[in-house]
């Protein structure tokens, strides 16, 4: 459980990059993310080892997979901190029709995501047993509500 507060502090550490004034400022930014996200991968890899306990069979297929899940769901993460930024650039001139554009956005993103998870649950379970399976997507959610928290809390509502 400390590893999964360990990784949410981290995860806050990335809302700074949001508000960049300059050019050279969100190249280091830039920098600072992708480094942050590594540590931040290599930290969730570790706690789904830690939490889904994996023969060597089942760990031969499931990495792969994962990998791949975790590429598909960094670029949601990715439309999703371009949306922060689009809600921090217009926050104090926000507009009906920007507020609407970011909502459907937002909701598009999650039934994305929705999605995703769906399409990977076949390939996760030609690999995993039920049991394991649940509980690397119950890992996976548990990590997502302490993002989604996280974000909540640093998130003004829309003026």
């Amino acid at each position: 459980m400390k590893l999964v507060y360990t990784l949410a502090i981290a995860l806050g550490l990335t809302a700074g990059p949001l508000f960049a004034q300059s050019s050279d400022q969100e190249v280091s930014d830039t920098t600072g993310m992708e480094l942050t996200r590594s540590v931040i991968q290599a930290k969730k890899k570790m706690i789904v080892a830690a939490n889904v306990e994996l023969t060597e069979a089942e760990s031969q297929g499931f990495w792969p997979i994962y990998n791949d899940y975790q590429n598909e769901i960094r670029k949601s993460n990715d439309r999703l901190l371009a949306l922060i930024e689009d809600f921090a650039a217009n926050y104090e001139t926000m507009t009906d029709a920007k507020a609407k554009s970011l909502l459907e956005e937002a909701i598009a993103i999650e039934t994305d995501e929705l999605a995703l998870k769906n399409s990977y649950l076949p390939k996760f379970a030609k690999v995993l047993p039920a049991k394991k399976l649940t509980q690397y997507y119950q890992v996976e959610n548990k990590l997502k509500a302490i993002i989604d928290y996280e974000l909540a809390s640093a998130i003004p509502l829309v003026k």
